[in-house]
C-alpha cells in the first residue's frame, strides 16, 4: 500500500480538477479522508480476517463499488450540511475518483496480493503492469524507520511529483481558459 500521506496528496491534486473558489475546505478534507479510508480494512487482521479474504486488506474496501458507496455517503452528508459551493454530482465525482485512486496507487506497489477492484462481483486481485511504488508497511511505527524513508522517497517520485504536475497543469489550464 502507499502511505496515508501520499493517498491524501493524490486526493488533493485530483481536487484541483474540481476546484471552485467558493468550495469550502471540508470538501477537500472529505476527499483526503475518502482516499485514506480504504486502509481501515487492516483492522480486520486483529479479528482474524486474512489478507486475501473479502474483508481482507485490499479487498472490498479497495473496490470501485466501495468507492461509489463511500462517495455517495460522503456526498449525502456534505449536502445535508449545506452551502457547498459545488454541485452534488461534481462532489460525488470528486469523492469517487479520490477514493478509487487509493486502489490504483496500491495496484502500482511492488508488494501485497493485489487489489480487488471489482469486488463484490469478482474478488480476483489485480496489479497494474507497472509497479514502481515501494509498498509501505502496514504498521505506522515501521513507516518511521530507515526503510520507511526509502518508501517515502519512492512515493515522492511516483505519487507526489505526478500530483504536483497535475496541480500545475490544471492551474495553468484554468488560468488560460478562465475556468
Amino acid at each position: 500500500m502507499a502511505s496515508a500521506f501520499s493517498h491524501a496528496v493524490a486526493a488533493l491534486s485530483i481536487g484541483t480538477c474540481f476546484y471552485r473558489v467558493q468550495t469550502p475546505r471540508r470538501v477537500w478534507v472529505a476527499g483526503m479522508l475518502c482516499a485514506s479510508i480504504p486502509d481501515a480494512d487492516v483492522i480486520g487482521f486483529r479479528f482474524g480476517v486474512h489478507y486475501g479474504d473479502f474483508w481482507g486488506h485490499r479487498g472490498f474496501t479497495h473496490s470501485l463499488v466501495f468507492a461509489g458507496l463511500l462517495a455517495a455517503a460522503a456526498t449525502a452528508i456534505l449536502v445535508w450540511r449545506g452551502s457547498l459551493g459545488v454541485r452534488p454530482y461534481m462532489l460525488f465525482a470528486y469523492l469517487f475518483v479520490a477514493t478509487a485512486s487509493h486502489g490504483v496507487l496500491d495496484a502500482m506497489t511492488n508488494g501485497g496480493l493485489g487489489v480487488a477492484f471489482f469486488s463484490p462481483l469478482n474478488d480476483h486481485r489485480y496489479f497494474l503492469p507497472w509497479r514502481p511504488i515501494h509498498v509501505s508497511p502496514i504498521s505506522a511505527a515501521r513507516f518511521f524507520s530507515e526503510r520507511g524513508l526509502a518508501i517515502f522517497q519512492s512515493e515522492l517520485v511516483w505519487i507526489w511529483l505526478p500530483s504536483a504536475v497535475l496541480v500545475a497543469l490544471t492551474t495553468t489550464l484554468r488560468r488560460k481558459h478562465r475556468i
